[in-house]
């Protein structure tokens, strides 16, 4: 069975760039929601001298995990901030004296077993960076008596546009990427892995099919450059032939599916018991003059990262944390990075040609079914869209809106610009209420 999607222009402007290493800003403002799930509650005030690494946030909430320190300095403040989600959560201000000095606590933890893997991982703040930023140590906490995982899913198909941090990471960081998955693999003994590429990544997969060819049972796996690619019931299905139904885990068919940048993060961390308070970011766009990667404290305002790659700001209409399809427009330039931003584009305003839409430009269904055709999860986004503005939530269920992944594709092939995705997200909300 093929599996549909669309095809989209790569961009990948920055796949030759080197990470480079973002000077130590003055000032960082670290959320106390860098996960999916719970906030932290701070653990620091307004004065406190912290280090590099320093524990700054946690809560005994199942759904979360801790947030560190990016920088050494002082703590300047206690704050709130508006999270992408809507809601409201504080955040720690720390005045940053350039030293970049290490918490003496630190070092490399004690990983024996399932059980010390996983609180090692809590500790260290780890989540997914693809982007949902589910907290790593409860993906690998499954009941073994109840769930038989066999499979371990490396996602490194980076199928958005112009996102070329996890190619960097595989290119730059083999050796960690590798260690990470044979530590997660011996931990929670899983016999075997694949690593999956897609095909415009030529330099990552021949250096991961190098790292690998050490280990029988990781393999490298190319495949063909399409989004949404990197979904991950897509993924599944691509590189084991396994459905993923609706409301179901991917352990439930045996498999663990982890971002690979994540799993880089773990062989590192497990080397140096340095907790997650960097981030590899691709700087794009038609604004940016000097597209680049570059590393990151996390809590660094965005708008010194587009200074850092020379964007014109000021021209820049639209600013998106993330990819073109699945990213976040944010509202105010001056957001702090969290730990789940992998990329910032900035873009101008968009010229209007003869005879085409703009988003704004919206008309009725055209009744084409393009958005059908190339839904990946065979969903019908025009049916869910008229269900969920007349508030049929039977309906909804019976068009199985669990089921969207929120790739965006229905949105971008639309020749009437109706807003699907964004309907499709509502109405899941709508149902969970």
């Amino acid at each position: 069975m093929k599996i549909n999607g669309v095809k989209l222009r790569h961009n990948k402007n920055t796949a030759g760039c080197e990470t480079l290493e973002l000077p130590v800003p003055e000032k960082v403002v670290i959320s106390m929601g860098q996960s999916m799930g719970k906030a932290c509650g701070p653990l620091v005030k307004k004065g406190d001298h912290v280090y590099v690494g320093t524990k700054i946030g946690d809560s005994d909430h199942i759904m979360s995990c801790p947030v560190h320190s990016s920088v050494s300095g002082t703590v300047t403040g206690i704050t709130e901030r508006l999270r992408a989600n809507g809601s409201v959560c504080k955040a720690v201000e720390i005045e940053s004296d350039g030293r970049q000095e290490l918490d003496p606590e630190i070092k490399p933890p004690d990983i024996h077993d399932k059980k010390s893997l996983c609180e090692a991982l809590r500790e260290s703040g780890c989540c997914g960076l693809g982007g949902a930023g589910f907290p790593t140590h409860l993906k690998l906490n499954y009941n073994e008596e109840s769930t038989s995982v066999d499979t371990l899913i490396i996602n490194a198909a980076e199928c958005e546009p112009y996102i070329t941090g996890d190619d960097r990471e595989m290119i730059e960081n083999g050796d960690d990427v590798i260690d990470g998955i044979a530590l997660v693999m011996d931990m929670l003994h899983i016999e075997k892995a694949y690593i999956g590429i897609e095909d415009n990544k030529p330099q990552a997969i021949r250096n991961m099919m190098e790292k690998a060819a050490q280990y029988d049972n990781i393999n490298v796996r190319t495949l063909r450059s399409s989004y949404p690619q990197g979904a991950e019931k897509v993924l599944i299905y691509n590189l084991t032939g396994r459905t993923v139904a609706e409301g179901e885990l991917p352990s439930s068919q045996g498999v663990i599916v982890m971002n690979v940048s994540t799993v880089g993060f773990i062989g590192a961390y497990a080397k140096t018991g340095i907790p997650l308070i960097n981030r590899r970011v691709t700087v794009d766009g038609d604004v940016v003059s000097t597209p680049c990667n570059v590393k990151v404290p996390v809590g660094t305002a965005i708008s010194k990262i587009l200074k850092f790659a020379d964007a014109d700001i000021e021209n820049a209409q639209k600013i998106i944390c993330g990819g073109p399809m699945m990213g976040i427009c944010i509202y105010d330039r001056d957001l702090p990075l969290l730990k789940t931003n992998n990329c910032v584009l900035a873009f101008k305003k968009p010229e209007k040609k003869k005879n085409e839409l703009l988003e704004s430009d919206q008309t009725a269904c055209i009744r084409c079914g393009r958005c059908i055709k190339v839904c990946p999860m065979g969903l019908m986004p025009t049916y869910l869209e008229k269900a969920y503005d007349s508030g049929n939530k039977k309906r909804l269920e019976r068009l199985k809106v669990g089921l969207c992944i929120n790739c965006g594709s229905c949105s971008y092939v639309c020749p009437a610009k109706r807003p699907l995705a964004e309907k499709h997200q509502l109405a899941k909300e709508l149902l969970r209420r």
